[in-house]
């Protein structure tokens, strides 16, 4: 074969097994519940490493706007895969039975919910009890507001105003004293108040899982579409996760670098705050560690299902086995995850 001939044919093969390689990346939408903020750097920084490369993925991280949009646009099939909270799955299922395509739970990722009531220290309130009565604010979507009635019922408060706002007013208006406290997820809310002049020591932070309310928080969700056309990809998606979310706890100054990247104008001090609180409080959390990373605790799981239908007010019951589907879970080793303490 002549020389040039060889080396043409030698390129266009090279050229051709780059494509197949190129090809066999399954393509992965994945819709966050929220903006490019500090917990994001989970799904970033994996991306950003390579490591959904490395299991033949190609994931898009998408910033979202809230996790019942987030369950929506999987249901809808926009995206493949999505973060949530569990809750918002579980109000989504028992709010549309007939939903053809319902995003079930594959992995769990905030072990306890983030919301907590937040009252600032000079307003006298100090416990629950102190809720009685008063004068409370959150958007009407929040999930520190519609699971109240647990946290109520939980800690004996009662007699509570609700006032409705837009997100960005929630914590002016308690600085202001136009509310007396506040719901809403502990690692967004005191930073935003911070943001606002009050110092932390100055605000009295009531965690619901502190309190009696075990619910659940942020879980991986997949589309049954996903589930069982492509079960391998929610298998390899979530080792990569669990593989990038040690080296995020590891080290969360250098993860934020990834969420920078995809929002220049991001505070890299003030997320790398937000990423250590959500470590701390709902992923390392003592819960976790006793259930393991990724896992739940099935009893607990059939808890939240009753206490989110009475709560939630549901059209029908939320059934704890059609929202979770640990299947797809990494081994062991793979989930070994959380610092030892």
């Amino acid at each position: 074969m002549h020389k040039r001939s060889f080396l043409k044919t030698t390129v266009a093969a090279l050229a051709l097994s780059w494509g197949a390689a190129q090809a066999a990346d399954t393509p992965i939408k994945f819709q966050l519940d929220w903006r490019f903020e500090g917990p994001a750097a989970f799904f970033l920084q994996p991306v950003a490493q390579g490591l959904f490369k490395a299991q033949g993925l190609d994931v898009t991280v998408d910033a979202g706007n809230g996790s019942g949009g987030a369950v929506q646009r999987v249901a809808s099939g926009t995206y493949d895969m999505g973060f949530a909270d569990l809750a918002s799955v579980m109000e989504f299922h028992a709010n549309n039975p007939d939903a053809p395509n319902k995003p079930v739970a594959v992995m769990v990722v905030y072990n306890n919910t983030p919301a907590s009531v937040m009252a600032l220290k000079k307003s006298g309130i100090k416990t629950p009890a102190d809720l009685s009565g008063k004068k409370l604010g959150a958007p009407v979507f929040d999930a520190g507001r519609k699971a109240f009635p647990i946290f109520e019922k939980a800690n004996g408060v009662s007699n509570v105003a609700w006032t409705a706002m837009d997100p960005p007013l929630r914590e002016t208006m308690l600085v202001r004293g136009d509310v007396d406290a506040i719901t809403g997820f502990t690692f967004t809310s005191l930073l935003n108040l911070e943001a606002r002049g009050a110092k932390a020591s100055d605000v009295v932070v009531m965690q619901y899982a502190d309190y009696g309310v075990k619910l659940y928080g942020n879980v991986i969700i997949a589309s049954p579409k996903m589930i069982q056309e492509r079960p391998e990809a929610i298998k390899k998606f979530l080792t990569a996760f669990a593989q990038g979310a040690k080296g995020v706890i590891a080290n969360p100054a250098q993860a934020i670098q990834s969420v920078k990247a995809r929002d220049g104008i991001a505070n890299v001090a003030l997320e790398t705050r937000r990423l250590q609180l959500a470590i701390d409080t709902v992923i390392n959390s003592a819960d976790a560690r006793k259930e393991g990373f990724g896992r739940l605790d099935s009893s607990r799981l059939s808890l939240m299902a009753a206490q989110v239908s009475d709560a939630y007010g549901t059209k029908t019951r939320v059934k704890a086995e059609d929202v979770w589907n640990g299947s797809f879970l990494p081994p062991a080793a793979v989930l070994d995850v959380l610092p030892k303490k």
